[in-house]
């Protein structure tokens, strides 16, 4: 595993893996159920991925979304691809909703709908909140 993927709390956060790529909860949730869809490559630019990767990132996306729609109902998905501070390729993944959600015994607005997510006013998680929100969302990757 690189060293984004560390950063964002493996293997305390891991939710979901694949050949190519791990599913991480964002230690920091701008809204309820934000992920981090992170390469397993050392790869710093996404034209740099293999060509395996990228077809694999069908099968993630998807899944991701599956179960987003099922544990969050969002409205909309964002997949922010910043790599500002944390090198290898990875996208933040955001489900998008008006109001609040719940769940886990963690509330979550999002602060930014309709417009762009409001990543300031991201709830940290401490380690039980991590492992509970952990625990919730694996099964809907089943």
């Amino acid at each position: 595993m690189n060293g984004t993927i560390a950063k964002f709390g493996h293997p305390a956060t891991l939710i979901a893996e694949y050949d190519h790529w791990v599913v991480l909860l964002r230690p920091a949730q701008p809204t309820l159920g934000a992920l981090v869809l992170a390469a397993k490559s050392d790869a710093t630019a996404f034209g740099d991925l293999p060509a395996a990767a990228h077809a694999e990132l069908k099968t993630a996306t998807a899944a991701i979304e599956s179960a987003l729609s099922q544990a969050v109902g969002y409205a909309r998905i964002n997949y922010l691809m910043l790599m500002m501070v944390d090198p290898h390729v990875h996208f933040h993944v955001l489900p998008r909703y008006e109001g609040e959600r719940s769940s886990a015994g963690l509330t979550v607005a999002d602060a930014g709908w309709p417009g762009q997510p409001d990543l300031a006013q991201a709830v940290k998680l401490d380690d039980a909140q991590t492992t509970e929100l952990v625990g919730w969302l694996k099964p809907y990757f089943a």
